[in-house]
């Protein structure tokens, strides 16, 4: 039997806590240690005030950030200059530029650094992935994302930083799909977007839409939310965690010369014969595999640390991500295009 991965969760809220239950269910990872300032219960494991302390008192393996996002990328400086792995929760941070030091830093110090973009570990973006390589679809032509959802007024008291400007659904939600579409699509080339002002009086927004243009034409539009009384969002749709409803509806749709195909519930609709809307158009349902992405990711993340793969999705992904949210948000402050070229950090 291999030695036992020994990892720290640092932020003990909402997904920090499902990390911390996610470690406990898989073999050969165990809880080292919980950074978290404010008074915590519960826990199996040393609690720390700060990183750096837990990294004088103790040696971890790798480390897993769920802090707010401000403080992504100096905890994940810190967790480099120790030479130690880490998981970084979305965004990878606040700015394209903090982010695009840290990944620098984490390259000349040759330490991994992945991106919690948990849902590519999702069974079911994976089988989608397999129907569109496989060319069901033909040429890629267009997609959609819905990403509507109403967060209560306790979600924004009990952490004020999510009302601050940049803490909208454009950073902490959209960013999810924006990875899921460039892992189906490749990069986007330009951005048009328009957003609106939250109608609770925060300083970020609360409603956005975007057009995106991917490098091989693929188009895209997106409408994201956190004010809206919906069933179509991916939390809602892919009974991925227990604590959302889940609604059995879709939240992605993908179109391409040869047949349409919308996720979650694995729909792909084709004509019967020659592609014509004279035809009759009919859908098969693919297989819906379960199982828990933040447990496949934490499998995943032990693989990278005992160097046995290479990070799925690396900081330069998560920085790519960004810097689609950057002009999403520069979009729609401007109304004008804003050009990605692609990047190579």
């Amino acid at each position: 039997m291999r030695s036992p991965i020994k990892l720290a969760v640092v932020g003990a809220g909402l997904i920090g806590f499902r990390h911390i239950e996610a470690i406990k269910r898989v073999d050969e990872a165990i809880l080292a240690a919980v950074v978290e300032p404010n008074p915590i219960q519960g826990i199996a494991a040393p609690v720390f005030a700060s990183l750096n302390e837990m990294f004088d008192a103790i040696d971890v393996d790798g480390v897993i950030l769920s802090t707010p996002t401000p403080m992504h990328v100096c905890g994940g400086l810190d967790c480099v200059n120790r030479g130690v792995p880490v998981l970084i929760e979305k965004p990878l941070g606040t700015n394209v530029d903090e982010a695009r030091g840290l990944i620098k830093a984490a390259k000349r110090a040759n330490v991994p650094v992945l991106v919690g973009h948990h849902r590519r570990y999702n069974p079911l973006i994976q089988a989608a992935s397999e129907i569109i390589n496989a060319g069901k679809l033909g040429d890629l032509r267009a997609a959609h994302v819905t990403c509507w959802f109403y967060k209560p007024d306790d979600y924004f008291e009990i952490a004020p930083w999510r009302k601050q400007k940049g803490a909208g659904p454009i950073s902490v939600n959209l960013v999810h799909d924006i990875d899921i579409l460039r892992s189906f699509l490749g990069n986007v080339v330009s951005v048009q977007a328009q957003m609106a002002p939250a109608r609770r009086g925060y300083d970020n927004e609360d409603l956005a839409a975007a057009v995106l243009k991917f490098e091989q034409g693929t188009l895209c539009t997106i409408s994201v939310s956190d004010s809206i009384v919906s069933p179509w969002s991916w939390e809602l749709t892919a009974s991925e965690n227990p604590i959302y409803p889940s609604t059995g509806e879709s939240a992605i749709w993908i179109g391409g010369s040869k047949g349409a195909l919308s996720i979650p519930d694995m729909r792909l609709w084709q004509h019967d014969g020659e592609q014509s809307w004279w035809n009759p158009i009919s859908a098969t349902v693919s297989a819906r595999p379960s199982s828990d992405p933040l447990i496949n990711q934490i499998n995943h993340f032990m693989s990278v640390i005992r160097q046995e793969a290479a990070p799925l999705i690396s900081g330069e992904d998560g920085l790519q991500n960004l810097r689609v949210i950057e002009a999403i948000q520069r979009a729609a402050e401007t109304e004008e295009t804003v050009r990605l070229d692609l990047e190579v950090t």
